[in-house]
């Protein structure tokens, strides 16, 4: 029995032991280590690698080689090295000048700029990006908030093509921004001040440069055009290879937005450059509300940019889900709503009841450590700092001290939020979303262990907080999952139509992917975007038409390169007639657990793979436009304000009776006791010779369609037939009704082959007096 105590004792102490130097001895770990390109200490070294040893000598004790921790010297993804340290190695290195990031070696899934492949783009098959060569030679001119040039997604240029003989672009001078900061992916950068400084005479608090302080317009132009970047993640979400949709089309930056906003001078004074440089598609991630046309900065500015030649992609505005919330309208833009991917970034939150609740977040949690401990859950609901908001001052320390906070969406940041529960002593944060927000699970890169849950979540979670005395719960963090959720969905932020001032033209065109999307980041901006947050990477994640808009640039740079000669309507009716309305499991794409209407998605969800190939376009001339806006009752001189014709509506409409725009969608408006409309329009042959097409329709409610002919006959490419449409309304006014709505679609299908199905959707609209 004696010897069983000894031995249980020795066991003990051996164990004790064993556990006193697991916790003080240091183990190596691998990280790679991101250093600055231009760094200060770069030139005093021969070569890269000798460079990359420099910062291992500097960290680790004299005596050692740095070669035997040395993993990897990166020169092309980026400029950096892999190497093994100790936890006081890693502190002392971060501490070193030109030293950008350090991040964990770690274990990762496939694919970053994950949409590319949503989308049907796969690098290693014969598809739309193969016959396009991937944008080649196109430029696309992306006004935004600048652009960071040492991003991986814009710094190598080998192997794009030499920069079209027609640039006149420039690559302007400005702090921390040089002509050498551009090549042939960057091929041109300007930046516009004066409206801003007109309007707020203090001094800029950023760049006074093309160079991106906000990360907005990096991210945004690399979306659209950014290059091949291997290893790419967010604090390893997300991680694989970083492409834009458009890898080989070149990016001139236009900077026009600015801390408090962009202003119209600036962007008008931007597009006047940029037609003149040569861009062929500008990319405008901005917008309001819906203007009138003539009121309308960007619709002025895009029309002569149309004239000549010049596709313009803007975004449909994050007012939604209310209707007629769409902006930038104009017919002669392609205005984009935003969908959803099937990636996911699950963060469930585990209640002390053993109830779970779906969340998301790309808070960089340790993989082993991925569960957290369990915490004491607070809510605090003080009305007059309106603390359930966690408002900057709202929460009093010693009641969010070491605990779970939950706070309402709204109001400020959802980020935000984060570093002001993590400067009161909160421990974690839950991120409930509101009635507002219901379900959209719009992600972020957190300041501290945090999660964002839907609206059913959050009535269940203050259920449970207000059934105990001390509810408690965990964040369990589950890094990326793919392709476990139905997609694409409307994104519930994403703008909706009718159009308010417009409402004969349906808009938003098409949809694309605009949610928790991964794109390039500046290298002195935290993943948030917060001045707290001193993380730094080279991707991080944001969600908004903002980011839909440069999917839609990048796929009309992949149409125009294969169809060099087709006018941007053509170009925009590819887009748009190839549309699907049907999800990856063949079911109608969802907005809000319904199926989808035509106002919230137009056409339907981009298909770059179709819309290289469409069999069929709706062409628009200019002078049509103008046609357009007569037969809309505009003026003389609003006319004129926005195409700078000097026009007669009289005459024009006296040659075009019965005028409607050669339009991909169709929008039925019956007011006034009008039971009847009749719609014309022209079908141009882009696929192949002796080609048969038959209609097939399905009427919205309420209404009879006649088309005429039902059969297109088509004998040689380029060959143009017309068509009419009949729209009979059978609906009834109800008492109460001021407005109704219906939708279909109109169909021409080839006869032979099936393959080319050039799809035009129906809206209708009664407005009752």
């Amino acid at each position: 029995m004696e010897s069983k105590i000894q031995l249980f004792f020795l066991t003990l102490f051996l164990h004790i032991l064993l556990t006193i130097h697991a916790e003080t001895a240091e183990t190596l770990g691998t990280y790679i280590v991101q250093l600055h390109p231009h760094g200060q200490t770069t030139s005093l070294f021969t070569s890269k690698l000798k460079w990359h040893l420099s910062f291992i000598q500097q960290t680790i004790s004299s005596d050692e080689n740095p070669s035997s921790r040395l993993l990897y010297s990166y020169r092309s993804a980026m400029d950096g090295f892999a190497a093994q340290l100790t936890q006081s190695e890693l502190d002392h290195l971060q501490k070193l000048p030109d030293v950008i990031s350090i991040r964990p070696d770690q274990k990762l899934q496939t694919q970053t700029t994950y949409s590319y492949k949503f989308l049907g783009l796969n690098p290693t098959r014969e598809d739309a990006w193969y016959r396009s060569s991937f944008g080649r030679g196109t430029i696309i001119g992306v006004l935004d908030t600048g652009v960071w040039p040492e991003s991986p997604s814009f710094i190598d240029d080998h192997g794009m093509p030499p920069i079209p003989k027609k640039w006149k672009g420039i690559c302007q001078k400005g702090q921390a921004f040089n002509s050498s900061n551009c090549n042939r992916k960057l091929i041109g950068a300007r930046y516009f001040t004066k409206g801003h400084l007109a309007a707020t005479p203090s001094r800029i608090p950023e760049y006074l440069s093309p160079r991106d302080s906000s990360g907005h317009g990096t991210h945004t132009s690399s979306t659209a055009a950014g290059l091949s970047v291997p290893m790419a993640s967010v604090l390893g979400y997300g991680s694989g290879v970083a492409r834009g949709i458009a890898p080989q089309a070149h990016v001139a930056i236009y900077k026009v937005c600015w801390f408090n906003g962009c202003y119209n001078s600036d962007i008008l004074a931007a597009m006047d450059v940029a037609i003149r440089d040569g861009v062929d598609i500008l990319s405008l991630s901005l917008g309001g509300f819906s203007l009138p046309l003539y009121e309308d900065s960007i619709a002025i500015g895009s029309f002569r940019a149309m004239e000549h030649g010049i596709s313009v992609i803007c975004a449909a505005g994050n007012n939604g889900p209310q209707i007629m919330s769409v902006a930038n309208e104009a017919p002669w833009i392609a205005t984009i709503g935003a969908s959803t991917l099937d990636r996911k970034f699950p963060a469930i939150v585990r209640m002390g009841n053993g109830q779970i609740l779906y969340g998301e977040s790309m808070y960089p949690a340790n993989p082993l450590t991925r569960i957290g401990k369990e915490l004491e859950l607070v809510y605090v609901t003080d009305g007059d700092r309106e603390s359930q908001f966690c408002l900057t001052g709202s929460l009093p320390r010693d009641k969010v001290q070491g605990k779970i906070v939950v706070c309402d969406r709204g109001v400020n940041g959802r980020a935000e939020k984060g570093q002001v529960v993590k400067e009161a002593g909160g421990a974690a944060m839950i991120l409930a979303n509101t009635v507002i927000n219901l379900e959209d699970d719009s992600v972020d890169v957190h300041m501290l262990p945090a999660t964002l849950i839907g609206f059913d979540e959050s009535i269940l979670l203050k259920a449970y907080m207000n059934s105990t005395v001390r509810p408690l719960a965990r964040i369990e963090f589950g890094g990326t999952v793919i392709g476990r959720s139905r997609a694409p969905e409307v994104a519930r932020f994403s703008a909706r139509g009718p159009s308010f001032t417009n409402p004969s033209i349906l808009k938003p065109d098409v949809i694309a992917p605009g949610v928790n999307i991964i794109a390039a980041w500046p290298q002195n901006l935290g993943p948030t975007g917060l001045p707290e947050d001193s993380r730094r990477v080279n991707f991080s994640v944001m969600s908004g038409t903002s980011m839909s808009c440069p999917h839609v640039s990048g796929i009309t740079a992949l149409v125009r390169s294969v169809h060099p000669r087709w006018s941007p309507a053509a170009i925009k009716s590819a887009i748009m007639t190839t549309a699907e309305v049907t999800d990856r499991s063949g079911r109608p794409i969802l907005d809000d657990d319904k199926p989808a209407g035509v106002f919230a998605m137009g056409s339907g969800h981009v298909n770059p793979e179709r819309a290289i190939n469409p069999g069929l376009v709706y062409d628009i001339r200019p002078d049509d436009y103008v046609t357009h806006l007569c037969s809309l009752g505009y003026t003389k001189s609003e006319i004129f304000s926005i195409t700078h014709r000097n026009v007669s509506c009289h005459g024009i409409m006296r040659m075009h009776r019965g005028f409607s725009l050669n339009y991909p969608s169709i929008s039925v408006i019956f007011k006034d006791g009008m039971r009847i409309k009749m719609f014309s329009r022209r079908l141009t042959n882009v696929g192949s010779p002796n080609s048969t097409y038959s209609v097939e329709v399905m009427a919205p409610a309420g209404v009879k369609v006649i088309t005429k002919p039902k059969r297109l006959v088509f004998e040689h490419i380029n060959q143009s037939l017309n068509y009419r449409v009949w729209f009979i309304s059978r609906k009834k006014v109800k008492g109460a009704d001021t407005m109704a709505f219906a939708e279909g679609h109109l169909t021409w299908v080839h006869s032979e082959n099936g393959f080319y199905r050039v799809r035009s959707p129906i809206a209708v609209t009664w407005k009752f007096k």
